[in-house]
């Protein structure tokens, strides 16, 4: 199972959101490369970068600042970036690609142009990486500030069918509340992708890493954390430790 260290970005700032509420930001950090250095000395392979700013449509300015922390992220050595949050062209991919990421997720952009995610997988293929947030079952857009007045099942069929082999799922009523994960939700949304899933979403201990790679890696492909890291609830270190002990016992 592949342990993401998250890194969310808003105006160059390293922050997190509570359930994806703008007005509930706490800031961690003004240097995102100097975080994301300490993920990769920490044992840390892959860092999951979101673009808050891009996602919420922030101005040109704070935009522009998360461009170049992704430029100074996707340079630190020996670190895979898996990148996403208001990626809705394929200029976007094509920019963010060459700036070093190894992975690019598309979220609303998904849902609301169908054709468009169609023309995406076929250019882009393993580089993309499906993003799909629900809550309470629906799947919400655009910062999860909407309702799409779709269902997950029906979302993530429709994108394993047109050739997604990565996903993200977002519990939003978990994703940084801590308040742990929903095993079950992971084990459907695999069903219907028929192949493995990033998690992410409420983890909020070490036992919740180990819950989720004992599911197998047919269910979980990795796991995004950001908030436990950041207020030290346990370290890169002891979490990939953990990610190890889960995937024994399974």
């Amino acid at each position: 199972m592949i342990l993401f260290p998250a890194i969310d970005l808003v105006a160059g700032k390293v922050v997190r959101l509570e359930r994806g509420d703008r007005a509930h930001m706490k800031v961690y950090s003004d240097d995102p490369a100097a975080q994301a250095h300490a993920f990769a000395e920490a044992g840390a392979t892959w860092v999951h970068v979101v673009d808050l700013s891009a996602a919420l449509e922030e101005d040109e300015a704070a935009r522009a600042a998360n461009t170049e922390a992704i430029r100074a992220i996707c340079a630190v050595e020996g670190l895979s970036v898996d990148i996403g949050g208001g990626v809705r062209s394929l200029a976007r991919i094509d920019e963010l690609a060459a700036l070093g990421a190894k992975r690019i997720a598309l979220g609303t952009v998904l849902v609301r142009e169908p054709g468009f995610a169609e023309v995406a997988a076929q250019a882009f293929g393993d580089l993309l990486v499906a993003d799909v947030a629900a809550r309470a079952g629906e799947v919400r857009v655009n910062g999860w500030r909407e309702g799409a007045a779709r269902s997950v099942e029906d979302v993530v069929g429709e994108l394993a069918g047109l050739g997604f082999k990565h996903l993200v799922f977002t519990d939003i009523a978990r994703d940084g509340m801590r308040t742990g994960i929903d095993a079950e939700a992971y084990r459907r949304v695999a069903r219907i992708a028929g192949f493995p899933v990033v998690a992410s979403g409420g983890i909020s201990s070490l036992d919740d890493i180990r819950a989720l790679a004992a599911l197998g890696d047919d269910v979980i492909e990795g796991a995004i954390t950001g908030r436990a890291l950041y207020e030290g609830v346990f370290t890169v270190g002891e979490a990939l430790d953990a990610a190890r002990e889960g995937g024994a016992a399974c």
